[in-house]
Parts: C-alpha cells; structure tokens; sequence
C-alpha cells in the first residue's frame, strides 16, 4: 500500500456543477419492469441523475465550477500555479484538455497544465498530486478540475448501467495553509481486474471500427456496442467489499486515529446498499455518512467533491469536519483513501447549467 504524508497544504474551495437535465429512474419501464425498478432503486439508492446534452462536455462543467469558485474566493487568476483536469471523457483523444481550460479561464501562460485520466478513484488521486504539488516552493495555488459525462458512455439500451451514471463537474482549490495541518493518503492498484469496468473499443489497442460499433445482445437482453461501458456490477461489489473498509482502517490507523475519531465518511458515489454495507462493516454511523447519489447518480470521479458540496454548503449539516475520511474505488480497477481536514474549506453553492 502506498501511504504519503501531507502537511500545511489542503482544500480552500470546493465547488461543482451538474447539468439542469434530470432523468427519472421511474421513467426507464421500457427498459426495466416497474417492480424491478422499485427494488433497484431502494437497493442502489439512485432516484434520479443529471444528463449533459450532446454539445455540452466534462470540460464545460468544471468550467463553470472553476468560475463559480474563482469569483466565490476572489482568488487572483494570475497566481494559479497548476491546473490539473482529470476525467475519462475529455474533449480529445489529442491534445489535453488543460491547456484549452487554462485559455478559457484566463490563466497566466505561466500555468502548469496537465490532464490526468482517471475513474472513480480519481479525485483521490488527483487531490494527491495537487497536494504535492502545492508542497513544493514555487506552487502555491492548485486548480483541481474533475469531472465526467459518464452518460456519453453507457447504452440506453443496457440496464446494468443505464440507471447509475450521471454527469458533472467540480472544481477544487488546494493551497498552502498551517490551518490545513497533516493529510494522509492511502493509493493502490489492480490492474488484474481491468476488465470488470471497461470500455473495450475506441482506444489504441482496439481502435474504432465497424467491429467496435456493432451491437452485441448479452445474456441479460442488454444491448451495447464496444464503444460502451461494460460493467460487471457483481465483481465490482465484490471488489469494492475486499479492499474499501480495509483501506479505510489503514489510513485511520496510519493516521495515528481511532475510527471513533472519524467525523465524516464521503465515499465515492456508486451504490448505496454497498457502502452502507461498509460503514456497518467499520462499525460507523450512518448518520455521519452524507449521501448524494438518489438525485444525482454515480458521477465516477466528480461524487465526492458534488457530495461535498450537495450535502455541506449548507452550515448545518455535518458541521464538525476535522477528521474527514475519502474513499474513491472503481475502473483500473483502483482505489484511493485519505484522512483530511475540510473544517477551513469555503463550498460555494451548487450550480444548474
């Protein structure tokens, strides 16, 4: 397990978009039958999901988090050091995304700007990397875009995946800060399993080709092409169960805490039924696990920092923030935890676009 250590570096800001577009899991009765519906939305927790329309991508999204942010925090655009953007569905196979949204912000050229592809995993990782870089002497402000149209990538016609994935984007500024104090970070990897969430065509090891966008019928009647997402949810829970709570003790404990200590669990947002399966496994309440997925769906990456700013804008809910655990997992497959403090992070309010 890869265990780093962070001090004085940590979140200012948190902000996040998701499309006005909502789609109803109770609408999907051609698809699925309306009592498997009821029992897959009490199982999944998902009511309801935000949809990007076609001309409108990962990238616009955080820009419009970036902006609301920005301007939230008076934050001087000339002294962002690095942007970083990470998602699975950029504007281009080539060149990176970062560079167009350092231009659409009004970055200095000064900006460090790069992409990092990621899935569900991501924000951890991404958070990482923009804490090590706001270590450094010469970086002191970190723009950490993350977001995903993860609706571009599932069949319409597959009900394994049709009902979980929404779209947004979010935005997160890391600085400098003896407020901050210490973070820890827990990383790992196992690319065994690469195959149990995957998109198989479309990259360079399968290119795009007539092969690739055939439609193929599984043994569940769900229709999907290669260039979709395919999704074994039994291995992924599978998964999910082996590594989340055993990651999450090792980060506490590495952290030289006890679980009681723990103020706040944000896990990535895939499946209710699951990570409440966690939590019980952790012994930890389920009041202090925040919630977002039944109106916006499992938006990979972007769950964690919506959750943040979906369920603590408001003042009131979740107030004491010192010891807050993270945990992303999915596609790679990958997984991310950490143990960090949000009680000087400013959330701007959640925005419709």
């Amino acid at each position: 397990m890869a265990f780093i250590t962070y001090n004085n570096v940590g979140i200012k800001a948190i902000a996040a978009c998701v499309p006005s577009k909502v789609v109803r899991n109770e609408d999907l009765i051609h698809l699925i039958p309306q009592e498997e519906i009821e029992k897959l939305v009490n199982s999944i927790g998902i009511k309801e999901r935000r949809e990007a329309s076609e001309k409108v991508c990962s990238s616009d999204l955080c820009f419009e988090a970036a902006e609301r942010l920005l301007s939230d925090n008076q934050v001087d655009r000339g002294k962002v050091d690095a942007l970083i953007f990470l998602s699975q569905t950029p504007d281009y196979r080539q060149p990176s995304t970062a560079p167009s949204l350092q231009n659409r912000l009004g970055l200095s050229q000064k900006t460090l700007a790069f992409d990092m592809n990621m899935a569900c995993s991501g924000y951890l990782y991404g958070l990482s990397v923009a804490f090590a870089l706001a270590s450094q002497d010469g970086i002191n402000n970190v723009l950490l875009l993350v977001g995903e149209t993860m609706s571009k990538t599932v069949s319409k016609q597959d009900k394994n995946t049709t009902p979980l994935f929404g779209d947004a984007g979010t935005a997160s500024l890391i600085t400098k800060g003896k407020n901050f104090g210490f973070s820890f970070f827990n990383l790992n990897s196992d690319g065994s399993g690469c195959d149990i969430l995957k998109v198989p065509y479309g990259g360079y090891r399968n290119p795009s080709c007539k092969e690739g966008f055939e439609e193929i019928v599984d043994d569940n009647g769900n229709v999907l092409t290669g260039e979709q997402l395919h999704m074994d949810g039994m291995n992924v829970f599978n998964f999910g169960l082996r590594v989340v709570p055993t990651s999450i003790k090792k980060v506490v404990e590495y952290a030289g805490k006890e679980m009681s200590q723990v103020d706040v669990i944000l896990f990535h947002q895939a499946n209710k039924f699951m990570t409440d399966f966690f939590a019980k496994k952790l012994k930890f309440s389920l009041n202090k696990v925040p919630y977002s997925l039944d109106r916006y769906g499992n938006t990979s990456a972007a769950s964690i920092p919506l959750n943040v700013v979906s369920e603590m804008y408001n003042t009131s809910n979740f107030t004491v923030r010192d010891n807050v655990v993270m945990a992303g997992f999915g596609a790679g497959l990958s997984w991310g935890t950490c143990l960090l403090s949000l009680a000087s992070t400013i959330i701007s309010p959640l925005i419709e676009y």
